[in-house]
């Protein structure tokens, strides 16, 4: 289940960033990457701008509210640089010294989808690999799925956003990518790929970010291999379908911890 009081969730949010910025791995390195949670149907935890993911502490964490930062997504202007660092300082719930990382648009659009309430975004080296390759990132956009537990584990099909300026261009390029996603499958996607950029995980719970990694890591792995041996063999719609609704694809994603239920 997700945590559900605020020190909860706050150690839940250090956990993930560790599981995620771990040496252990080459997902995020120095400053890099960030994650959030939801605290409250109006605010949300998020990593603060220059932290490191692996070494995270809980005095690292700001808690923001998402009211002004959705309310900015919607405004058709654009804002400047400075602009938009003042509004995420002003949208801190708690007095802080802490900059909110600028990508905490991102997270505050997200988090508002139906069951998501965890989100990690990454620069996994095997992924940016193919996000920064043109035979990669056309693979990417493809859709193409290449084995079953990706689909079990990373959904249907893929979210891809070509590259954007970071900050409240990215946001909203995230959220039309989203809504068109939402459209065409009518539900949010669990892995969202930004050209030249990186990786986000969107999950029920911290559990399912970290396991939504891994396999989209594994998933650029065997990509990577299948370039080397002639190519990618994407499994067809139908089976892709087949897999995405047998019930028992749907009872070991429970089993595995990979929805909050």
């Amino acid at each position: 289940m997700p945590p559900s009081t605020s020190q909860s969730k706050l150690e839940a949010l250090v956990t993930l960033c560790h599981a995620l910025g771990s040496e252990n791995h080459d997902w995020a390195i120095l400053g890099e990457g960030n994650a959030s949670i939801i605290a409250d149907e109006e605010t949300f935890y998020v990593k603060a701008s220059g932290s490191r993911m692996g070494t995270l502490t809980e005095q690292q964490i700001v808690r923001l509210a998402s009211g002004p930062l959705l309310e900015v997504l919607e405004i058709d202007r654009q804002l400047l640089d400075s602009q938009t660092s003042d509004l995420l300082k002003l949208s801190r719930v708690e007095e802080s010294e802490l900059q909110p990382s600028v990508e905490a648009l991102i997270h505050a659009y997200l988090l508002t989808l139906e069951g998501i309430t965890a989100i990690g975004h990454t620069h996994v080296l095997t992924i940016n690999s193919l996000l920064c390759s043109v035979d990669g990132w056309a693979a990417v956009t493809s859709g193409g799925r290449l084995f079953p537990d990706e689909i079990v584990v990373c959904g249907a099909a893929p979210c891809t956003v070509p590259y954007t300026d970071p900050g409240l261009p990215l946001a909203r390029a995230v959220r039309f990518a989203v809504l068109k996603y939402l459209d065409e499958y009518g539900m949010p996607p669990k892995t969202i790929y930004l050209q030249n950029h990186g990786f986000i995980a969107l999950g029920r719970t911290t559990d399912e970010v970290v396991a939504i990694t891994a396999m989209a890591e594994k998933t650029a792995k065997i990509l990577v291999g299948a370039f080397s041996c002639g190519g990618p063999r994407y499994m067809s719609a139908e089976d892709v379908a087949r897999i995405a609704t047998r019930p028992d694809e749907k009872y070991r994603q429970k089993a595995l911890g990979l929805t909050a239920d």
